[in-house]
């Protein structure tokens, strides 16, 4: 649970906090658990995001784009350009007690921020990931782990070098600002707000009841981050200017604190019970059946953030965090984050129905095809889907 001295700012101190984002995932968390603590909030970005979610009060705004050649709005030069709106904020004797990376990818774009940033701000949070790790074949490794590299540095395609670009970023942000950096590196960060489903597939599963295919064993491990510790951390880190490298995923401080899936979906079921629902019943299915028949029958299918404890991931889920847990890194409850989670999800599905039937009414006055269905848009991005999972259910129990 959250540290009970997280009632006030360190020392009374109220602290000015550059967020480069702030409007996605992260971001928002980090802002509500500054703004609990008193202080106070800048962040920068083009405005965009905000047109979908909402905007977000009591903060002081700045936009630009990160890529210090383009504008926040790309096709209007009239917009703000770059980082100048920081760069004038600088100019004027702005500066920052701490500046949160939450939106940096490639290595180039770290760098231009940092080295803007790099007289005004005392520490630089870059917000990475267990991604940059080489190999993921090791349990219980920590942060010397060896990283991944890459034959082509000043490539940006992050999609096919995620890892290798995130381990970059961290040598830019460290080269700009050497011995004022926090790198975290996260595993999967899950709660409300995050738009990949990887999280919310499995105790929203539970609550629809019936037999629930999952792969894996009940004692497979199982590792991932609420949004709100994850921010908690953060804000920690700034509060003790806490530098350095940093796993955060858990809770795991150790071998003996792994949790399985086994305790994931009970704490699934346990908040499904709560909100008046019986919940479904786990059929395990081993990784090399549920590999078989998917090549076999062209099922490709994201079991979100259960993946195999074997082969080149069987050190996936079981990171070491205890350096992390040493600095400050405290946990919720497993059942506190699925409870969290299932309560979000309707309001995430309305959100989705209301933006998604806005786009294909901006398509249809653009008179281009619709780009899908409002079903599409709206649906579960993780998970399996469930005729699919009462196809294998079939198979697997041989009737």
């Amino acid at each position: 649970m959250p540290n009970s001295d997280d009632a006030k700012p360190a020392a009374g101190k109220s602290l000015r906090i550059l967020i480069l984002g702030g409007t996605g995932f992260l971001g928002p968390a980090v802002v509500e658990a500054a703004k609990a603590r008193g202080h106070s909030l800048t962040l920068f970005n083009r405005g965009k995001t905000e047109k979908r979610i909402g905007t977000i009060d009591g903060v002081e705004k700045l936009f630009g784009n990160r890529d210090p050649n383009l504008h926040s709005e790309e096709k209007d030069e009239t917009s703000p350009k770059g980082l100048s709106q920081i760069e004038d904020a600088i100019a004027s004797g702005t500066k920052w007690d701490a500046v949160v990376d939450t939106s940096g990818y490639v290595p180039r774009i770290v760098k231009a921020s940092a080295e803007a940033l790099a007289k005004a701000s005392d520490q630089y949070v870059f917000i990475s990931t267990i991604s940059v790790y080489a190999n993921n074949n090791v349990p219980n490794e920590d942060e010397s782990g060896e990283i991944a590299k890459t034959d082509t540095p000043t490539s940006e395609d992050v999609q096919q070098l995620y890892g290798p670009l995130k381990a970059l970023c961290e040598q830019a942000a460290e080269e700009a600002m050497p011995g004022r950096v926090t790198n975290i590196r996260p595993g999967f960060i899950v709660g409300r707000g995050d738009p990949t489903d990887r999280f919310i597939c499995w105790p929203w599963r539970v609550t629809q009841g019936g037999e629930m295919l999952v792969p894996g064993a009940p004692d497979t491990p199982v590792q991932f981050v609420d949004v709100r510790d994850l921010a908690e951390f953060v804000v920690r880190c700034i509060e003790r200017k806490t530098m350095g490298v940093y796993n955060v995923t858990g809770p795991n401080k150790g071998k003996q604190d792994l949790l399985t899936q086994a305790q994931f979906l009970a704490a699934s079921a346990s908040a499904a019970k709560a909100i008046g629902k019986t919940p479904a019943t786990p059929v395990y299915a081993p990784w090399s059946w549920l590999e078989t028949y998917m090549q076999t029958n062209n099922l490709p299918v994201n079991f979100g953030i259960l993946v195999p404890a074997e082969g080149d991931s069987a050190g996936f889920a079981q990171r070491n965090c205890a350096k992390a847990v040493a600095a400050g890194l405290t946990f919720r409850t497993a059942a506190d984050t699925c409870a969290d989670a299932i309560a979000w999800w309707p309001k995430e599905v309305e959100r989705r129905t209301r933006v998604g039937n806005q786009m294909l009414e901006d398509d249809k006055a653009a008179g281009k095809p619709p780009r899908a269905s409002i079903e599409q848009l709206i649906a579960m991005r993780a998970g399996v889907k469930s005729e699919q999972e009462a196809a294998m259910l079939k198979v697997l129990s041989g009737k």
